[in-house]
């Protein structure tokens, strides 16, 4: 469904990505993992339109994309979650997700209607008429979710979707994450809480200093000697090899 292919990106004298490559395959949960720092959250802005990279392509559904703007491939398909939760504070959670809806459907009872189904397939329908200002963390990042949902993707970019949340927590949203997938929908994630991208992920793909050091399946990569250095660490690495063995 998606080809990345050799992009590159620098921010003044700091260069953020350096020939990254990625492949996303249709029906998939792939994973782009890392430390801080390594770029993940560029290689986002780039596939979804938010910025332009100086060399390389992106290419989707065998259409070479990588000059369109941001709202033009949101009309593709492509929809991502941002790292840093904002919701319109002023509005309810039914109002902020049906900005999304819009994007599809012209009339505000279709919006509405579309916003109502997204809403109670997150976990968020009984503060459907809430104030988004009144939600907590975990309800702000299903809230996140419920936007880029509305707007019918084919593709889903989640951007630390977990992050901030407590085990239980994650332990429910992991679910709805399947449910999405099963629903037909690719998901591309960066995620740090490597128990949930061990259970979700088919493929991961592994960042660091703005280049591509890993790729493969989550039990080989978990076991790779430079993704174990440059972001794991041998204690993480070997609870995630019994996880996975348990």
């Amino acid at each position: 469904m998606l080809e990345v292919s050799g992009i590159s990106r620098s921010f003044g004298g700091l260069k953020a990505l350096d020939g990254i490559s990625l492949s996303v395959a249709q029906g998939s949960i792939t994973g782009l993992i890392g430390p801080n720092g390594a770029g993940k959250t560029t290689m986002f802005g780039v596939i979804s339109g938010f910025i332009a990279p100086d060399a390389g392509s992106v290419v989707y559904q065998a259409t070479d994309i990588t000059t369109e703007p941001a709202h033009l491939r949101a009309r593709r398909g492509i929809a991502r979650t941002f790292q840093i939760v904002q919701p319109f504070a002023g509005l309810s959670v039914g109002e902020n997700i049906a900005v999304g809806a819009y994007l599809r459907h012209a009339s505000p009872s279709e919006a509405k209607a579309r916003a109502e189904a997204v809403a109670a397939r997150v976990g968020l329908g009984a503060m459907f008429d809430r104030s988004a200002s009144a939600l907590t963390v975990a309800g702000r990042k299903r809230l996140e979710l419920a936007r880029a949902l509305a707007t019918e993707p084919d593709l889903l970019l989640l951007d630390e979707v977990l992050a901030g949340l407590n085990p239980s927590e994650i332990r429910d949203i992991l679910p709805v994450i399947q449910d999405i997938r099963a629903s037909g929908v690719t998901i591309l994630m960066i995620e740090h809480v490597m128990q949930a991208v061990m259970a979700l992920c088919d493929d991961i793909f592994v960042m660091a200093q703005g280049r591509m050091i890993a790729e493969g399946k989550p039990d080989a990569v978990c076991r790779d000697p430079m993704v174990i250095e440059a972001y794991l660490g041998h204690g993480a690495a070997a609870r995630m090899q019994e996880a996975g063995n348990a």
